[in-house]
């Protein structure tokens, strides 16, 4: 009898409706962030919650998934266990260069910039990068982003892992403490700020900012032009602190070519027509606009959907 209902009432409501089911309709999308202290997190949390707020016009509910960061998010959203990612522009772009990722991935928009950023004890005598080599430092967990663009500095300055005293792979939950706690020198991180584990750094204990020199910047650009020059705002952790010189990428909202158009379209929707309400939302974004989201170059494909979005409301042409 409940089974009986159950259908009679569906019924009902799909005839009240036009008979027709959007693909939105009841649909759960999964997101894949990052860690609790980095950017990631807040800024998946903030766009799930302007979907949510939105389902009745659209029928999907966003939930939110923590995981190790950018490399992680584009692998799972490649394989289909996440429908969302947040990714780094700089690795998005070397894994849709590649034959299988290329025709998979798909960007909805930019979020924010995310700055290489590097932190040291000032009693390690660490004042500019050139300094690390025979230090203690942090380069990030195995395949993270922190690793891959350390890397990338690394070849560039003709580094080995040997030439540093002790290599760590720590979370980014656990590189402040471990700066604080003279585990390390020196930390290795990129981020949108402001972060929380940067003023934690800042605030515990006695470190500092490091910028890059111009030659690690030309270096990075050089083989990847999605990284560009950057300055790190020093009032965002002391009013009285310097800018500082770095390079750096966008985060970006990422989906599989095969999400619907209609989805990606609500989505994007979500966001920019609540625009005001994300800036809110977090300090890091309240010098965003959505032409700085949408302009900007995109490492994959932008999303037919979102590009329909945009189209509509005079962001695009």
């Amino acid at each position: 009898m409940k089974n009986w209902l159950t259908l009679f009432l569906s019924s009902v409501l799909l005839c009240y409706s036009g008979g027709a089911v959007s693909a939105t309709d009841n649909r759960i999308v999964s997101l894949g962030t990052g860690g609790l202290t980095g950017l990631y997190y807040p800024a998946g949390g903030a766009f799930c919650r302007l979907v949510n707020q939105t389902r009745r016009d659209h029928g999907i509910r966003c939930a939110v998934k923590t995981s190790p960061g950018s490399v992680a998010n584009i692998n799972r959203v490649m394989e289909g266990s996440l429908d969302l990612g947040i990714a780094e522009s700089g690795q998005l772009y070397e894994a849709a260069i590649s034959e299988s990722a290329g025709t998979e991935l798909r960007s909805l928009f930019n979020l924010f910039p995310e700055f290489i950023t590097v932190f040291s004890r000032r009693d390690s005598g660490i004042v500019s990068l050139a300094d690390l080599p025979n230090k203690r430092i942090n380069i990030g967990l195995e395949n993270s982003s922190q690793e891959v663009t350390f890397k990338l500095l690394m070849k560039a300055r003709g580094w080995q892992l040997t030439d540093f005293s002790e290599v760590h792979r720590l979370s980014p939950a656990e590189q402040a403490k471990a700066l604080c706690s003279n585990v390390i020198d020196a930390t290795f991180y990129v981020v949108g700020h402001p972060s929380g584990a940067v003023k934690e750094a800042l605030r515990d204990c006695d470190s500092q900012l490091i910028g890059l020199a111009q030659s690690d910047i030309n270096s990075l650009m050089l083989g990847n032009y999605f990284y560009q020059p950057m300055n790190i705002d020093g009032g965002l952790y002391d009013q009285s602190g310097t800018d500082v010189l770095t390079a750096g990428v966008n985060a970006t909202l990422i989906s599989r070519a095969d999400m619907p158009d209609e989805v990606a379209y609500a989505l994007v929707k979500s966001l920019f027509g609540q625009f005001e309400q994300f800036r809110r939302m977090h300090p890091a974004f309240s010098r965003l606009t959505p032409d700085l989201l949408i302009k900007a170059p995109l490492a994959a494909p932008l999303h037919p959907g979102a590009e329909r979005y945009f189209k509509e409301i005079g962001l695009l042409d």
